[in-house]
């Protein structure tokens, strides 16, 4: 007894229970009886991990009637929706439902699938649809009622209506739009309003009462989302000319600096940046930051501008800080007359020690007429660099060190990448990027959390300017298991030869996913499932590699490639090579199909064969059988050829068309075209994650965190040839092997594929 306790439990463990819960259903006897039948029905299905759907089979075997389990027809239906994902957590408790009512009943599948659900795919693009369609039927409403108006009673209408959507999507899609068409709360919003006081009972003031003390604490630090036309933080005659010249529209921009390539974080910008400005009619500027000509590069200008194109976004307009120098420089001047800015000569230094001790600068208060002079000196090149800068004359009291005397022109003798050698001085971020912002009419500044401390400043400038105000909001910037999105750090794997480039397939740049073969809309998809929120968190990159998977399956095409060839001699083949119609893909019959030659040689995976047979192995083994996909063959393995060492090198079978022989399960092949004739060949490069650990950033030797093996090259992969001739960046799924994509380095004579995702997650890296 004590052994065959032992094998289930060996089975439950396998299967992904914990051991806990293993040992809990071992001691009772009729679960572990049930749940065991269950688990081995289901492992007997093609290419599944019965691991990926355990807690769906864990609660079959515990909330399904007795006689519904007994009934093997009925056990094996309900095992098969879960594996085909047909059963899944929107769907599950209503197919437990079914069963459950379905009593003496003869079974119906057609009444079944239709109140389960089954087959009814509700996309995230639905669920928007949807949701921005409730939205619009309340508008007037929700902007006079804001977060007073009962938004989830609307939300339960486009449930009710979405009856098979994931609840999940639905609640992540209402928070987003929500806050998109609203803002985040204000004071106002978050004061709850007095219940009604009902005639003639007392006890509604008590609860009026009640509900007043307890009321939520107000979240000042989040800047109301406002309509354009309600940006209260402009005077009206401000506001007025603002809007007179924009109509009325939501401006947004997406302003990197020219420094180097652009990386996944930068995807979330521009994701907010751009679909925040078209869902409400507006549009978006690309705007560069090119204020510091050391750093900055016409390259770096060029890709961006290509990275943003290829995200699928489109800048009504492309401008560059420096376009706006002569304005930069005007403002300045009237800066300087107002009182608000001097000239300084302390050192870099310096200047850091003094606004450390909130100590002002010995030259803080010279004449306005002294600044001027000193100011136009510094533009005709008469001072050295770091002799002298322009700053802003702020406050230097102040407990934000932002507000301490910020620099806002300083000396650099480099020819800039856009303007060339016509200004000998720079304005700097703090004084450029907040100006730009106005001039631009930008209406809604979205920025990171780390600008947050540079608010009271972006203000402050503004102010005493006196021209036009954004709304400011600051959200967290997106950071990525095993993965570091660092500039200093990107440039050190490049430039000290850990990765080939910025465009290596490990680097987290856009070119990076490019070439791997992610595709824009998984990106996109990555940055609407992330979301916007001000909780600073680590993203799991197995989201961003599941939406690419997602994406793939629907648009790539299928083909059959062995990555790790053996093999198989089929001693019984006899006439000529068949030619074998493949579909191009499975789900979509439209894409037609294309061939592929089955002859008396075949190549297959080394991993798809065993020298010896075990219990539930479905591949091949001495005297087993299995089916060679889309051929509807079935090969029998009748001997094989070891060399010296023991390994495999050749199968020697028989192939059955008659399909009489029953297989064990399907596998790929490629198969020679001719007698003698070597298979399509090609080089793969298998990726895997960059980083060992999920927080690398977090570590002080972080370079010594690299996976050696985030590349592995197979020098020699066999393909069928329906791939042959297709261009850079085409994705296709080698089936029961992963995506792969077409590598720029692939020439005439030798294609090179990148694998841009496995088939499936995997859970367990061994590095």
């Amino acid at each position: 007894m004590a052994d065959a306790n032992k094998e289930y439990l060996n089975l439950f463990l396998e299967s992904g229970f914990d051991q806990r819960k293993s040992e809990d259903t071992v001691k009772n006897a009729h679960l572990k009886e049930t749940l065991a039948t269950i688990l081995k029905e289901a492992k007997a299905h093609e290419g599944i991990n019965v691991k990926d759907f355990s807690n769906f089979l864990y609660l079959t075997a515990t909330t399904f009637p007795n006689d519904v389990l007994a009934n093997k027809e009925l056990r094996n239906l309900i095992i098969k929706y879960i594996v085909e994902k047909k059963a899944n957590k929107v769907t599950f408790p209503a197919v437990t439902n079914f069963f459950k009512k379905l009593g003496q009943t003869p079974f119906d599948l057609a009444k079944f699938e239709k109140e389960c659900g089954i087959g009814i795919v509700i996309t995230r693009e639905d669920v928007k649809k949807a949701v921005a369609e409730a939205i619009e039927s309340k508008k007037s409403e929700l902007k006079e009622q804001r977060y007073h108006f009962p938004i989830p009673a609307l939300m339960g209408s486009v449930r009710d209506a979405l009856k098979w959507a994931d609840p999940k999507d639905v609640k992540d899609e209402f928070d987003a739009q929500i806050l998109a068409f609203l803002g985040p709360k204000t004071e106002e919003d978050n004061k709850k309003e007095p219940k009604k006081k009902e005639a003639k009972k007392e006890p509604a003031k008590a609860e009026t009462a009640n509900n007043s003390a307890k009321e939520e604490p107000v979240v000042k630090d989040l800047i109301q989302f406002p309509d354009p036309r309600e940006n209260t933080i402009n005077p009206p005659a401000i506001l007025d000319a603002h809007l007179k010249t924009t109509g009325g529209v939501v401006i947004t921009r997406f302003p990197p600096e020219p420094n180097g390539y652009l990386h996944l974080g930068h995807t979330k910008s521009m994701n907010l940046n751009f679909s925040y400005a078209a869902r409400f009619g507006g549009f978006t500027y690309l705007r560069f930051d090119d204020t510091n000509p050391e750093a900055e590069k016409l390259e770096y200008i060029k890709s961006i501008i290509e990275d943003v194109h290829w995200m699928g976004h489109k800048p009504k307009h492309i401008t560059y800080s420096s376009d706006y120098f002569p304005q930069l420089y005007d403002l300045a001047i009237k800066l300087i007359k107002s009182g608000k800015a001097y000239v300084d000569h302390q050192t870099g230094d310096e200047i850091a020690s003094f606004r450390e001790k909130k100590m002002n600068s010995p030259w803080r208060d010279r004449p306005i007429e002294e600044n001027l002079r000193l100011f136009d000196d510094m533009r005709r090149g008469k001072f050295k660099e770091g002799e002298a800068t322009l700053r802003m004359k702020m406050d230097m009291q102040n407990d934000n060190p932002c507000m301490r005397d910020l620099i806002a022109y300083r000396i650099k003798y480099t020819p800039h990448p856009h303007v060339g050698d016509k200004w000998c001085i720079y304005p700097s971020y703090d004084y450029t990027h907040c100006i730009i912002d106005s001039l631009e009419n930008i209406t809604h500044s979205l920025c990171t959390l780390e600008f947050e401390v540079r608010r009271q400043s972006y203000y402050w400038l503004l102010d005493a300017l006196e021209i036009y105000k954004p709304v400011v909001f600051e959200y967290s910037r997106l950071n990525i298991t095993n993965t570091v999105l660092s500039k200093r750090r990107l440039i050190k794997l490049v430039k000290d030869g850990f990765l080939r480039g910025w465009d290596d397939p490990r680097m987290p740049t856009i070119r990076g996913y490019r070439r791997k073969g992610f595709t824009p809309e998984s990106i996109n998809n990555f940055c609407d499932r992330v979301g916007v929120t001000r909780n600073e968190n680590v993203i799991n990159i197995n989201l961003l590699e599941q939406c690419c998977r997602e994406d793939l399956d629907v648009k790539a095409n299928r083909a059959m490639a062995i990555l790790e060839p053996l093999r198989v001699t089929i001693t019984n083949w006899e006439g000529a090579v068949k030619d074998i119609s493949v579909p191009n893909h499975p789900k979509d019959a439209s894409r037609g199909s294309h061939t592929v030659p089955l002859s008396g040689v075949v190549y297959i995976e080394k991993s798809d064969f065993r020298k010896e047979d075990v219990k539930g192995y479905k591949r091949l083994a001495p005297k087993k059988a299995v089916g060679l996909m889309h051929a509807s063959a079935v090969i029998t393995c009748t001997d094989f050829v070891t060399d010296a060492n023991g390994n495999v090198t050749e199968l020697k079978a028989t192939i059955d068309f008659s399909l009489k022989t029953k297989p064990a399960g399907f596998i790929h092949w490629v198969a020679e075209p001719a007698p003698g004739k070597e298979p399509l060949t090609a080089e793969a490069r298998l990726y895997e994650l960059l980083f060992k650990s999920e927080e690398p950033a977090a570590i002080d030797d972080w370079v010594a965190d690299l996976n050696p093996n985030s590349l592995v090259i197979v020098p020699k992969i066999y393909v069928d040839p329906s791939v042959k001739g297709a261009k850079t960046g085409t994705q296709f799924q080698f089936e029961r092997v992963g995506y792969f994509a077409v590598d720029p380095d692939t020439t005439s004579e030798k294609m090179v594929w990148n694998r841009v995702v496995s088939l499936k997650e995997s859970k367990d890296k061994d590095f």
